[in-house]
């Protein structure tokens, strides 16, 4: 065993909307890649986190693949977060199913178990949230879940605690093939910083708005550019489809835009290590869920 052998694996990250597959993915990180909102299905665009791990004297390196949350597709929007979503779990050394045991969600569940059973990746089934489930009907459902797929292992975690997950971790990094390492060590996340930059705004919006504002918005990347004092200045625009939408966002005389805008630029400014100015503003657009030009630009495949 040498102490310079190197391995690199990509590990998909499936689960129904809202099971937790951004808190794990960041707890695996250790740092913030994809978007946390209460609201289902916000993690729009392929988001990679990129994991380090020790495995036996190698240093691994996991490419976490985390897939938006896979639910029936009504609409191309949510068409193309699915096909992304799979799309994360062909290539994968290692396929993770998120469950939340308290809110099951079976409806979203059930298809996903089947889609998995006939799947040859290494499969492992993570129970999340096991600082507020109860034990007995936990342990019932790893059973039931285990008759119908064969996992190779399953895990039992709190994404939000931390509880568990190291345990998960190194048993994930024993699974990666030996390979040179996809990305530099420094390069940890690989969607690019103006598209995480589109997501922190994104995650504000919903933070802020959560109630009023539908799923119908985007956030798009206009410029990005360091200024010679080293600060970063970033346009983006939201996107709605109806002017009451719009409304909804400036808020009375701005205001609103200008708090979304303010707790995105803290945000931001903390994550990159500079000082950010951040310029927000609002289009609408009634069809832009059917547009193909934004689509690629948060990161999305266009699916007819």
């Amino acid at each position: 065993m040498t102490d310079n052998t190197t391995r690199c694996g990509l590990v998909a990250v499936l689960g129904a909307p809202n099971a937790g597959k951004s808190t794990l993915v960041n707890a695996l990180v250790g740092q913030k890649v994809a978007i946390t909102s209460a609201k289902a299905q916000t993690t729009r665009a392929r988001m990679l986190g990129i994991a380090l791990a020790k495995s036996d004297g190698a240093d691994v390196q996991m490419i976490l693949v985390d897939t938006p949350g896979i639910f029936a597709p009504r609409r191309r929007l949510d068409r193309a977060m699915v096909s992304a979503a799979w799309e994360g779990a062909e290539a994968a050394d290692a396929v993770l199913l998120l469950v939340d045991p308290v809110k099951q969600r079976r409806h979203e569940l059930e298809p996903l178990l089947e889609a998995l059973a006939n799947r040859s990746e290494r499969k492992i089934l993570v129970l999340n949230k096991v600082d507020v489930a109860k034990k007995e009907p936990l342990l019932a459902l790893a059973q039931e879940l285990t008759a119908k797929v064969d996992f190779a292992e399953v895990f039992f975690v709190s994404a939000l605690t931390g509880d568990g997950v190291p345990e998960m971790k190194a048993a994930l990094a024993a699974m990666m093939p030996e390979g040179a390492w996809h990305y530099p060590e420094d390069q940890v996340s690989d969607a690019s910083e103006r598209l995480l930059a589109c997501e922190v705004t994104r995650e504000q919006l919903y933070r802020q708005l959560h109630e009023e504002l539908p799923y119908d918005s985007a956030v798009r990347p206009e410029s990005y550019q360091q200024r010679p004092d080293g600060s970063v200045e970033i346009h983006q625009q939201i996107v709605v489809t109806r002017p009451n939408q719009r409304a909804i966002v400036l808020g009375k005389g701005g205001a609103k835009i200008k708090a979304i805008g303010e707790a995105a630029r803290k945000e931001l400014a903390e994550m990159l290590g500079a000082k950010v100015h951040l310029f927000l503003h609002v289009k609408v657009e009634e069809n832009w869920a059917e547009s193909r030009e934004i689509f690629e630009e948060i990161g999305l495949d266009w699916v007819r």
